[in-house]
């Protein structure tokens, strides 16, 4: 039953994605479930959240069942004098194990998923990401202590283009090559800021005087969008971020023009 009725959830959820959103790293009109994963660190929340949905599914359903079995059972005009029963040692061997069980099944795979957002593995480019009241800075670190730096704001409504997202587009996006393991150091210039791309599985605070570690890697070339998640003032909503992923040609292509 339980099986059925998550099927029939995540048919819907594919339907509408289907029909919606074509393309990876941008909300959609009516969106309810997650962003399509775009990241193997997305990928693994992803799972995470389908494991835990039918676990708690599961115990739901176990708990209110029983609830209202004892509801009716145990009713008063079936039962006018009280049961005096104050414990079975069954039961409670019962619910004391099952927790358990149910704690270790979400606890491994839990654990294993922190681990790998923690630090990437041999990363391959690694970009310096600070937040600003109301824009983002990047860094780009080169060889013989250079670097490629600059700033990226929203494009406003007026300069929007056809199919332009509002309120998510930039005018420098972060660009970076498909398949490669991007490192973010992650830090701010004023306030609190916070570096969030859905579709990746990307949120690490931006806190003044600290570096926050995080990564990814994108295996589909594209444009992927997301924003500050932390109220940081009165502009808060206007810091979009987006990622744009191409080949190595391109990316290469594009870092001689930025070095130029």
């Amino acid at each position: 039953m339980i099986r059925y009725i998550t099927g029939i959830f995540l048919i819907f959820s594919n339907i509408t994605d289907y029909v919606f959103s074509q393309e990876m790293g941008r909300p959609y009109p009516y969106q309810y479930n997650f962003q399509k994963a775009a990241s193997p660190i997305m990928e693994g929340i992803m799972n995470m959240h389908n494991l835990l949905l039918v676990i708690i599914a599961a115990v739901a359903i176990l708990v209110t069942g029983l609830l209202i079995y004892v509801v009716y059972k145990f009713r008063a005009s079936k039962n006018p004098i009280p049961s005096k029963t104050t414990h079975n040692t069954m039961l409670e061997v019962i619910w004391t194990i099952f927790p358990i069980i149910c704690i270790i099944v979400i606890m491994i795979p839990s654990v294993r998923l922190m681990k790998e957002v923690d630090k990437p593995q041999n990363p391959d480019m690694t970009i310096k990401v600070i937040g600003k009241q109301w824009y983002w800075s990047y860094e780009y670190p080169l060889e013989n202590n250079k670097k490629i730096a600059f700033d990226s704001h929203l494009i406003e409504d007026k300069d929007l283009k056809p199919n332009q997202l509002r309120l998510l587009e930039v005018d420098e996006p972060i660009v970076v090559p498909v398949d490669a393991t991007v490192q973010l150091l992650v830090t701010a210039g004023d306030v609190i800021h916070s570096f969030a791309v859905p579709s990746l599985g990307i949120k690490k605070d931006a806190v003044p005087g600290r570096i926050n570690e995080t990564w990814f890697r994108i295996s589909k070339k594209g444009t992927y969008y997301g924003q500050c998640s932390e109220l940081c003032g009165i502009k808060h909503g206007y810091m979009p971020i987006a990622i744009k992923a191409v080949d190595k040609a391109e990316y290469n292509e594009w870092l001689l023009k930025k070095q130029s």
